[in-house]
């Protein structure tokens, strides 16, 4: 991670803001929700609301180290080794408040969303009973290949449900046009996104894909404030300012590659090295993708009405087909030379569907390379192991290329 990003400091006391007032959100006179990372978390900003993602927080526990401690502690208590780390991280600290950051702040209310996976659900049962707090459960119908008329009239139905509970748990009513408001600045940040990640498409790439997951944070938890836009802007300018000077995120790039999965946060550094000694850069990634890929579904004029067709369409919601769709665009898209795809122990939705999507890949002439790990537990990587999968891949992508 060298050629240091500068607008990186600008978003950590963004963030920092963010997590303070958060912490300290009585005296403000607000409330806390936690929701899931692919929720609508827009209603919430209009309403004047604090969003906490508890996965987000999973990611800063693991990328700690403390993750394998933490998720131990949760097993100590019956849960089962198998469950998703984020879960057990969450609830291990809930309890104990060991965190980065000291723990989340106690919410007011429980947002979940299933478009991102069913464990999902359990686990903010779980947490409403511990806190004694109202859950709104956002239902998403699966996208197999499309929605047809009568699931997106069901979303509709969900959306005004949601909102129905936002204005029972607050007892105020939402201001639509601050809505639409909150509505323009959030299709307008995703916008910004994927100017950011395409700025990636240049050669040498002036940022990798562990950039984006770093810098990923603002459109996730912010998502609908004019900052996170502003924040973009800026952090564009600056990748459009190395792009046209050829700095490039790995000197020397030579191989251009794209990760499928969530990162493996406590190994960042050490992955990025691993590959950067061989010339490779991981230039994109679908993760990031997913804060960005429904663009097309919203219409700006009507986004409440519309919300919830695009947040059953993101990237986990959607048949392994369409997912492999996905993955050869990105492959056009960036000049991919080869796909690594994480494995991931924690992740069930997004690991099952890997092979197929792999031999799709394998068939286009792009070589795979497969990572076993979790994205929080440390004790699911061997290092050893990857580092000479690693290794040997790139071996393989040099000969290609010759």
């Amino acid at each position: 991670m060298e050629n240091k990003i500068k607008s990186t400091d600008k978003m950590k006391k963004i963030m920092k803001k963010y997590y303070l007032t958060a912490k300290y959100a009585k005296y403000f006179g607000k409330k806390v929700a936690w929701i899931t990372s692919g929720g609508p978390v827009e209603p919430l900003i209009a309403m004047g609301i604090i969003p906490v993602y508890p996965e987000n927080h999973g990611a800063m526990i693991g990328a700690s180290k403390i993750g394998a401690k933490l998720s131990e502690y949760a097993e100590s208590l019956g849960y089962s080794s198998d469950i998703c780390s984020y879960v057990k991280v969450d609830i291990t600290s809930s309890i104990t408040r060991q965190s980065p950051i000291g723990g989340l702040p106690k919410p007011d209310m429980l947002i979940c969303c299933n478009n991102i996976c069913g464990t999902v659900q359990k686990w903010y049962e779980i947490q409403s009973r511990k806190f004694n707090v109202p859950l709104f459960i956002y239902d998403t119908p699966f996208c197999h290949v499309d929605l047809d008329d009568s699931a997106k009239k069901y979303l509709k139905a969900q959306t005004k449900e949601y909102i129905s509970f936002l204005e029972s748990v607050t007892k105020k009513k939402l201001d639509y046009d601050k809505m639409q408001e909150v509505g323009k600045l959030s299709l307008k940040a995703m916008q910004k996104w994927q100017a950011v990640l395409d700025s990636a498409i240049n050669k040498p790439s002036p940022m990798t894909a562990f950039d984006a997951f770093i810098h990923l944070a603002l459109i996730v938890t912010l998502r609908g404030k004019k900052v996170v836009v502003d924040y973009y802007e800026t952090l564009l300018k600056e990748l459009n300012d190395r792009a046209k000077n050829k700095i490039g995120a790995v000197e020397n790039e030579k191989y251009r590659l794209l990760w499928d999965n969530l990162p493996i946060w406590y190994k960042m550094r050490w992955l990025s090295n691993a590959f950067k000694k061989h010339d490779g850069a991981l230039v994109a990634d679908t993760y990031t993708q997913s804060w960005c890929g429904v663009v097309d579904y919203v219409d700006e004029e009507h986004f409440l009405e519309t919300m919830g067709e695009a947040y059953a369409r993101v990237y986990l919601n959607i048949g392994t087909d369409k997912m492999a769709d996905s993955v050869l665009k990105l492959i056009d898209k960036y000049s991919i030379d080869g796909v690594v795809l994480h494995s991931n122990r924690s992740c069930k939705p997004y690991s099952f569907g890997q092979y197929d999507i792999a031999r799709i890949i394998q068939k286009k002439g792009i070589p795979t390379l497969f990572i076993e790990a979790d994205m929080t537990d440390e004790r699911k990587f061997a290092q050893a192991q990857v580092e000479n999968r690693i290794d040997s891949f790139m071996e393989v992508l040099s000969q290609i290329k010759g």
